[in-house]
């Protein structure tokens, strides 16, 4: 039987970083403009004063210091606050391929391949430029690729399902050499305005090469199981879509943009991400306690410590569960293939892992891979 394994990883991170003060220093001069325009009401009681924000909040809430993004002028303007990102026209590549290619090839790189040896791509990410042609389509003809492409989207949970669809489609023979890539542009998706919200996201791009582990040409991570669940749930939800000028409304409406229940996600997702990690190891015959490494979603420091402590039936040690959303913030899909990517290096043959990702959806996927 053929067994999918991941030999190359790449990530592209932008040049602009936002940090948590540069952050809150537009976003208290956006709520003193806002406060100040409209004084007569909130003395009145008809409208609530925009609370300020603070580094200190930011960190307590989330554990984000800063963030990589694709445009920071846009977002820093009192006026504005949401990235300025040029049109382009159809001719030039798109913003979110040119990102891909520069992850991809970084993953290829890694892999020891060429890309037209490639044979599908899979353009992961909760949120796509348009509508089509699939980005997917582009990327496969940026870098020359063969075979075919596909956009999907499953939001946070975009790059274990991708890398499950891939795994499938290698195992069964019919795919030489796949790419999962994640172009996410968080930035564009959050409402920099809201305080509950403003520090949650941050952009990057993440890929990794899927092939036979027999084929690999060095160190790889053979792929030994993949499971993916959904649950509907509306406690994170983003009701942006091209229906939006058949209701004769196209203003930038709050719902137009990330909504989260933080409290109910947090409470609802925990207890399922937990079950679903500890039942695919059951069910492959893993114990926890095999486990080098948790790649885990990079949403909220609180959250992962909570999986991590419930995975393992302990606190994890230092390096067991590596967290990089202190610098990149929260990247949707490419969160935990950041992590993966940054810090698996280190891991010798025999050593296993779980990449897990969990969200909108609500969706968990998880794979359990070991270094070989």
């Amino acid at each position: 039987m053929i067994q999918p394994a991941i030999t190359g990883s790449g990530v592209f991170t932008p040049e602009n970083i936002i940090t948590n003060d540069e952050l809150v220093v537009a976003f208290n001069a956006y709520a003193d403009r806002v406060n100040a325009e409209n004084a007569d009401a909130i003395a009145a009681g008809d409208m609530e004063a925009v609370p300020h924000s603070s580094a200190e909040f930011i960190v307590s809430a989330s554990g984000i210091e800063q963030r990589y993004v694709m445009d920071k002028t846009g977002v820093l303007d009192p006026n504005r606050m949401f990235p300025r990102l040029r049109a382009r026209s159809d001719d030039e590549p798109s913003i979110m391929a040119e990102m891909a290619v520069d992850a991809i090839n970084k993953a290829l790189a890694q892999a020891g391949r060429e890309a037209s040896e490639v044979d599908l791509v899979i353009c992961a990410a909760s949120n796509h430029e348009r509508a089509y042609p699939a980005v997917a389509v582009e990327i496969q003809s940026l870098i020359g690729a063969g075979g075919f492409a596909f956009d999907m989207n499953v939001a946070c949970s975009s790059a274990t399902f991708g890398i499950q669809a891939a795994a499938d489609m290698v195992r069964s023979g019919s795919v030489k050499c796949a790419i999962v890539v994640n172009p996410e542009i968080c930035s564009a998706h959050l409402e920099w305005r809201d305080r509950d919200c403003h520090f949650i996201f941050g952009d990057v791009a993440t890929a990794v090469v899927i092939e036979p582990d027999t084929n690999a040409k060095g160190a790889h991570f053979t792929i030994h199981g993949t499971r993916c669940a959904t649950e509907f749930s509306n406690n994170i939800r983003n009701n942006n879509g091209f229906l939006r000028r058949t209701r004769d409304q196209m203003e930038d409406r709050r719902d137009m943009q990330f909504m989260q229940n933080g409290r109910k996600v947090f409470k609802e997702v925990l207890p399922m991400v937990s079950a679903h990690i500890l039942g695919h190891l059951e069910d492959e015959g893993w114990q926890a306690d095999s486990l080098k490494r948790l790649w885990l979603h990079q949403a909220n420091k609180t959250m992962n410590d909570f999986i991590g402590k419930k995975v393992l039936g302990r606190t994890p040690e230092p390096g067991e569960q590596p967290n990089i959303l202190q610098d990149y913030a929260n990247t949707s899909s490419a969160g935990s293939i950041i992590a993966f990517s940054k810090y698996s290096g280190d891991m010798q043959p025999g050593d296993r892992g779980v990449i897990c990702s969990f969200g909108a959806g609500y969706s968990v996927g998880s794979v359990l891979v070991e270094r070989a």
